[in-house]
């Protein structure tokens, strides 16, 4: 296992790694999240904000999924170093987004997690969310709103920005609505980086037909 500061690395640049952490849960709370609601943490990593959601949550509420099967070894070890097993919740390595968990959920959770998708997995991330959202439920997501562009890489992820039409599109494929609710700094983050900061959250529900 890592030591603290290398685990912290695994999902960004460790001196941010409290605000981040703060941040997940107070967005979460002013959305109006409850503790008695289910969320799943879409690419949930080493619980850099899993620990204060699983503290929050009533237990077995909270379920985390990663693709990186290293990454969330190092999440259940930071859960253990939280004496955190009694919340019992769901830390689960899948392969795609194509499966089903045989639960819906009153809220999903992506942070940082899809302006790193390609075209394709963004496809399956979204028809994954519409499969498993509650009908009054959310699913929040950041992304970079801008002329189409790679950005370059992280960690063999692809850094993406998407214009605002494009997501809009891809959620009406996947029978998904979508809004932008502000740029990441109105909620509270400040990171010091403007291009982290502006970056947009969006909600998206289920299309009401």
């Amino acid at each position: 296992m890592a030591d603290p500061s290398e685990r912290h690395s695994l999902v960004g640049p460790g001196k941010l790694w409290e605000m981040k952490r703060a941040f997940q849960i107070h967005f979460l709370q002013s959305v109006g999240r409850t503790s008695d609601q289910y969320l799943l943490d879409l690419g949930c990593g080493t619980l850099r904000g899993g620990i204060p959601i699983i503290k929050y949550l009533e237990p077995g509420h909270y379920y985390g999924i990663e693709t990186r099967e290293h990454v969330l070894r190092e999440g259940k070890q930071e859960l253990i170093d939280s004496g955190l097993q009694d919340r019992v919740p769901h830390l689960l390595h899948i392969d795609n987004l194509r499966g089903n968990l045989g639960t819906r959920f009153d809220m999903i959770w992506a942070f940082s997690v899809v302006l790193h998708m390609t075209d394709e997995i963004l496809n399956d991330a979204l028809f994954f969310v519409k499969s498993h959202l509650s009908s009054s439920g959310s699913f929040y997501a950041n992304v970079n709103i801008g002329e189409r562009r790679l950005n370059g890489a992280w960690q063999g992820f692809p850094r993406v920005s998407r214009p605002a039409n494009f997501y809009k599109q891809a959620c009406l494929k996947a029978g998904l609505s979508l809004r932008i609710i502000g740029p990441l700094r109105n909620f509270g983050h400040i990171s010091g980086a403007a291009f982290q900061d502006a970056q947009q959250m969006l909600q998206i529900r289920h299309t009401e037909e």
